[in-house]
């Protein structure tokens, strides 16, 4: 047995059956091994490193499990790391295996040589080691899997060339020796009585409730549901958190922060008692002032606690587990004004979403393909968004329900990982259908060559739907409104403007299916299409770049500001953009007042 052919036998006995990769010369000696393996664990080809590592990322995401990617040398380990940072600052599990060249040549400026110890630091920092020695193993393999595991975060094993070819010889009971052994039982920690007690007594003592949960609630959805009721609180969501709670429940707010929903904002505008589950949301301003609510927060990560705002209480526990000694300890309040204003608000939101959706656009509006598809997903569909205009429309018009699941780059919010998440994703479910939206940005950058890979292994998935939503509006739209709305430029063509490419044909060009879709009339017709295809499928919608990705506390001035810089100085029009975008918002949002406002500054916002 070579070092190689026990690497991957290691794996397997960790219950890894997918290793996300790209092959080169530096990692020869595994692929050799894999053969030998009769590909057990699969080796799953992606188009580039980046993807195999997003593929990873997607897989964890979506399973519970460990992520594991590989690649060569040099070029294939430099490439994987922006995948393993969407992971690391996602808090999600992700083992990279990566090839090096021969101990030999190892500080002899030789090809392909790059310093991964130091290059992999930071990426890795919970652990990064290179196996120089056969007798390293078991310990680096386990070391690496079970800190992925209990920190939820990225891990890398470096592996030379030749090491991969040495024959493997177990670690002896004698000095200097370290023998490992496989697994990780669950654990939940859990604060102590006193602190629960300490928490309890602030959530009872306040009258306007306010919940924001993250991805760390997910586990945690009866309990969450439970405090909400006996709090008579609200619940707002992170986007990671976005599928830990359904969107179905009145009380629900939705997202929360510059792609939030209104009725969270005012949630949070308006509390005197906040309890935070499991989410790092970083966007302070978004939360109540910071003399205004007394807070509590739960996070299993004690690095994690006491971030974006001055909580008097600060839990260290799992979410499930620490909710439940929290439930014994509360006291019902009546659900009177707080909670029926919350109701009210939540309802008139998708009201007014839907209000929003049927705006006419030129030739589509965004908002309606999303709002279109919201009522016809399946309710075990697996979602991913990509970064930029895509995921407004992702956090603001797809409500959670069921046992539906989704998610994006949370914290690095980088392009490109929409089509590899869902990949991954079918690789975790292959019984699930998945959908990806996504700006023709990313599906430019990434999206386009991963058809290829879903096209390569699309047959072996029970369920063969993988839907890829294109909105082909020929602008990098989400920079070209942040120009708007921060500093009142217009679109800089030369870094904004991009081509119009034929999605669909390239789909159907490699044996996928796919449609283009230019007129209002023909969207749901699309959408009804793809979710009844016999195999994975694009839509390529062409959308218009000049609906504007609206921030849940954007003024009236700054909104005159985006149209302006759009037509360019063209007063007349100016002012009659003016005017209709007054009465819009008078429409859309009445009887909302913001906090010190003086008698008829609604009526001027």
């Amino acid at each position: 047995m070579k070092v190689s052919d026990y690497v991957l036998q290691r794996l397997r006995e960790w219950d890894v059956e997918h290793v996300f990769a790209y092959a080169g010369d530096g990692i020869n000696g595994l692929l050799a091994a894999w053969g030998r393996a009769n590909n057990n664990p699969q080796f799953v080809q992606a188009r580039h490193e980046e993807m195999a590592a997003f593929e990873a990322v997607g897989y964890a995401k979506f399973s519970g499990k460990v992520g594991v990617c590989a690649a060569t040398s040099g070029p294939g380990a430099i490439h994987l790391l922006n995948g393993l940072y969407d992971a690391k600052l996602d808090h999600v599990p992700v083992v990279a295996i990566v090839g090096q060249t021969n101990r030999s040549a190892m500080g002899g400026s030789y090809q392909q040589e790059v310093d991964l110890l130091s290059l992999y630091k930071d990426v890795a920092s919970a652990f990064c080691e290179m196996v120089t020695v056969p007798e390293q193993l078991p310990n680096v393999i386990d070391r690496a899997m079970r800190t992925a595991l209990a920190q939820r975060t990225v891990t890398a094993v470096i592996l030379p060339a030749d090491v991969q070819e040495l024959d493997y010889s177990p670690p002896t009971h004698a000095f200097k020796m370290v023998p490992s052994s496989l697994g990780i039982a669950e654990y939940a920690p859990v604060p102590t009585d006193t602190e629960i007690a300490r928490a309890a007594e602030v959530l009872n003592s306040g009258e306007k409730v306010a919940i924001l949960i993250g991805q760390g609630a997910r586990g945690a959805r009866p309990e969450v549901e439970e405090v909400a009721d006996l709090l008579g609180a609200g619940v707002a969501k992170a986007l990671l958190g976005k599928d830990a709670l359904p969107d179905d429940l009145p009380y629900v707010t939705g997202a929360i922060g510059l792609l939030g929903t209104r009725p969270s904002y005012e949630l949070m505008r308006d509390c005197d008692t906040l309890l935070v589950v499991g989410s790092n949301f970083p966007y302070t301003q978004f939360l109540p002032e910071l003399d205004q609510a007394r807070a509590v927060q739960i996070d299993i990560d004690p690095h994690m606690v006491g971030l974006r705002y001055p909580f008097e209480v600060n839990l260290v526990g799992d979410a499930r587990e620490t909710l439940r000694r929290l439930l014994p300890q509360l006291k019902r309040k009546k659900h009177g004004a707080w909670r029926k204003k919350i109701e009210k608000d939540t309802a008139r939101w998708w009201e007014v979403m839907q209000r929003r959706a049927a705006v006419d656009a030129d030739p589509i509006n965004p908002e309606y393909v999303v709002h279109a598809v919201d009522a016809l997903l399946p309710e075990n569909v697996i979602l991913a968004a990509d970064s930029g205009s895509a995921a407004n429309w992702y956090a603001r018009h797809l409500r959670m329900r069921g046992t539906m699941r989704g998610s994006l780059s949370g914290t690095l919010a980088t392009m490109g990982p929409g089509v590899p998440y869902v990949i991954g994703a079918k690789f975790a479910h292959p019984d699930r259908p998945t959908l990806a939206i996504v700006g023709d940005g990313a599906m430019q950058m990434n999206g386009m060559a991963e058809l290829v890979t879903a096209a390569k292994y699309w047959r072996d998935w029970q369920d063969p739907r993988l839907i890829v939503a294109v909105l082909n509006n020929q602008d990098l739209n989400q920079v070209t409104w942040e120009m708007r709305a921060m500093s009142g430029a217009p679109q800089f063509e030369p870094s904004q403007h991009i081509p119009d490419v034929p999605y669909a044909d390239f789909a159907r060009s490699i044996g996928l299916g796919g449609v283009r879709v230019e007129k209002p009339g023909e969207v749901e017709a699309a959408w009804h299409k793809a979710l009844g295809a016999d195999r994975p499928f694009v839509i390529d919608f062409r959308t218009d770049p000049a609906v504007p990705p609206i921030p849940p506390h954007a003024s009236l001035d700054q909104i005159e500001a985006a149209a302006a810089s759009i037509l360019k100085g063209d007063s007349d029009r100016v002012d009659m953009v003016k005017q209709g975008l007054k009465a819009k918002v008078q429409e859309m949002l009445p009887g909302h007042r913001h906090r010190g406002d003086r008698p008829g500054a609604q009526e001027d916002r």
